[in-house]
């Protein structure tokens, strides 16, 4: 349910940030990552360490402010395809998936050891915390930030 939640979010997030002109886009604003840009980058990066992690066992923590896509159309396209292997991922996951742990070494250098449950509750509250930083973000913009209740995604 999360993963089709996430893709659908940022579907519309991605659809009100494709209305502002650049400027608009990159400006320096309030919150983490100083810019829409720079906080959209982050949540992929996000979700590309945990998926790496579950996946392949990537311990290490890529640096957290690296824009991985300078332009808006390209970081859109590789966001889909995140949101697609996300959800193929959960969509295929075996029982026992849920009793592993997952050992890695975030980014300051410090090793950690997550159970399955907790690194996948935090892969998701890290994408909806982050995306409503981009939605009061928008709010400041002539563009109306969209509704990303998860009741009204899962259950229109």
């Amino acid at each position: 349910m999360l993963a089709g939640y996430n893709r659908i979010a940022n579907e519309r997030l991605f659809a009100k940030c494709a209305q502002l002109d650049d400027a608009g886009y990159r400006k320096g604003r309030a919150g983490s990552f100083g810019s829409i840009h720079g906080l959209l980058n982050h949540i992929l990066l996000g979700d590309r360490r945990w998926l790496g992690l579950f996946e392949s066992g990537e311990r290490e923590t890529r640096p957290l402010n690296q824009i991985l896509y300078d332009d808006f159309s390209s970081l859109q396209s590789a966001r889909a395809r995140e949101d697609a292997r996300i959800e193929a991922f959960f969509t295929g996951l075996d029982a026992a998936f849920w009793s592993r742990s997952f050992p890695y070494r975030n980014n300051q250098g410090k090793d950690y050891v997550e159970t399955a449950h907790v690194a996948c509750s935090h892969l998701f509250n890290h994408q909806t915390h982050h995306r409503g930083q981009v939605h009061v973000m928008l709010s400041q913009t002539p563009v109306a930030p969209p509704s990303l209740d998860l009741h009204r995604i899962v259950n229109p």
